[in-house]
């Protein structure tokens, strides 16, 4: 009877323990990696970067086993509240989606020196943060030539959700594609001050459509939802941006520019998985390694034609890549 009651006492004592433990020390340890993502102002449902971000970690959840977590701006107030929560949660790896991430991610990167950090779409110095940025102006290159082979008008647009750099590569690749396509194109472009806001979007496609535009080009997350949905209303042509976004105006979106950010996502899971860490750096996704594309040509009757002439620039462009290099 001593003997039962003493394994019972030690049991009960393990139990109180392995509690405290885990309030002090975070959640219990295992061998599934696990990863946070903090997500861009317009969050999950942006059809665009958000949701691509979190495509690449169900992928990565139902294929290599890793757990994921995330928080989006409205939950935290700051992003780096949410970083902090993520890496005070026990994440292997804190991810941080966007331009906008980069200084918040910087802050809980210095505080957490040993804890690894993903940044997409900026570049830091800091050791302990890995920056992926992509080529968006040879993707947008190719949205130009097509808008230029498309249009009936000649004349198209263009549509920025804030003015950084980022999007000014944007801006520029797909005024160089049009232009290598039709010298004498004309080309409207406005920034929207804003990723997050559909209705704005919609209202600067009717302004554009209205000045003749009749193929609109969106590199504004949720903003650019509104100019497709527009456009579509409107029975003119769209470009989408980041993913395929043919659903999302099914009888305007004659293709997408695409960023593979759901693919890097999973590259980098799987990195963790096999190695317990990613490779630290800069890193560049472009034509030549797949992180860039144009998404399938649809709607137009010539789609197989034009799909063959995207795919010859395609190829001039690595060609040109590759000289320069």
């Amino acid at each position: 009877m001593k003997v039962k009651i003493s394994l019972l006492l030690m049991a009960a004592m393990l139990i109180v323990l392995a509690s405290c433990s885990n309030q002090q020390g975070g959640p219990p340890k295992s061998n599934v990696k696990r990863i946070g993502v903090m997500l861009t102002d317009d969050g999950l449902g942006d059809q665009s970067f958000n949701d691509s971000s979190f495509k690449g970690l169900e992928k990565g959840r139902d294929g290599l086993g890793i757990e994921f977590d995330y928080r989006e701006i409205t939950e935290t107030d700051t992003y780096e509240k949410g970083l902090t929560e993520l890496v005070k949660d026990g994440n292997d790896l804190v991810i941080g989606v966007g331009f906008s991430v980069q200084e918040d991610l910087e802050k809980v990167a210095k505080k957490y020196p040993k804890k690894q950090f993903l940044l997409i779409d900026a570049v830091s110095e800091l050791k302990n943060i890995t920056s992926v940025t992509f080529k968006e102006e040879q993707g947008s290159y190719l949205a130009g030539a097509l808008a230029a082979m498309t249009t009936k008008s000649d004349v198209i647009g263009f549509v920025g959700g804030v003015d950084a750099d980022v999007i000014h590569r944007f801006e520029k690749g797909f005024q160089k594609g049009a232009k290598s396509v039709n010298p004498k194109i004309k080309i409207l472009s406005t920034y929207a001050g804003t990723f997050s806001d559909a209705g704005k979007g919609s209202k600067i496609a009717k302004e554009m459509i209205k000045k003749k535009a009749d193929v609109l080009y969106a590199a504004a997350g949720y903003t650019g939802v509104g100019v497709l949905k527009e456009t579509q209303s409107q029975g003119k042509y769209a470009i989408g941006v980041d993913s395929d976004q043919y659903y999302t105006a099914e009888k305007a979106v004659i293709s997408s520019m695409v960023k593979k950010v759901d693919e890097v996502v999973y590259q980098f899971s799987e990195e963790l998985v096999k190695n317990n860490q990613i490779k630290n750096g800069h890193i560049v996704y472009d034509l030549s390694n797949d992180g860039i594309d144009m998404a399938t040509i649809r709607v137009l009757k010539d789609a197989e034609k034009l799909t063959k002439k995207i795919n010859g620039l395609k190829q001039t462009l690595l060609k040109e890549e590759g000289a320069a290099s």
